[in-house]
């Protein structure tokens, strides 16, 4: 499962700014899927979420998660899933960081030492690509 740096690169620059993708997570033995905002910030990926959602207690016990990234070229469609682990940060310094850097901060919480408010580093590990307008899914490790 490895991919030639092109491809690293070729999913990697679908990465940018703020985007939709669709979370899992497992609650139990069942897979808990939901859409999020992941934050693409200092070449990491991000996501900011509320201390009590259900998706914080599930990653307490299970950080395995996979996320999926629409992707759209004229009628075509296509994806990258990342597999992989999400961290739950605790640093003050990189928690203000992204509250400061990210435009809907203020309308969840107040500050970055809000208890209300978590930070989550997602660590991809394995990639599944399918370009739009091809059937074709690539798989590689970033590891």
């Amino acid at each position: 499962m490895s991919g030639s740096g092109d491809l690293k690169q070729e999913v990697r620059a679908h990465f940018n700014g703020l985007q939709i993708i669709h979370l899992a997570t497992m609650d139990g033995s069942i897979p808990r899927v939901r859409p999020v905002t992941l934050i693409h910030f200092d070449k990491k990926m991000w996501v900011m979420t509320g201390s009590r959602d259900a998706k914080i207690r599930q990653i307490k016990k299970n950080q395995n998660v996979e996320f999926c990234l629409l992707l759209k070229a004229g009628e075509h469609s296509g994806y990258v899933r990342c597999a992989g682990q999400a961290e739950i940060v605790k640093d003050a310094a990189t928690r203000k960081s992204l509250a400061d850097s990210t435009p809907f901060f203020k309308e969840f919480w107040k500050t970055a030492d809000d208890p209300g408010y978590t930070l989550l580093r997602m660590h991809a590990r394995e990639i599944e690509y399918v370009k739009p307008g091809t059937l074709k899914a690539e798989r590689f490790s970033l590891a």
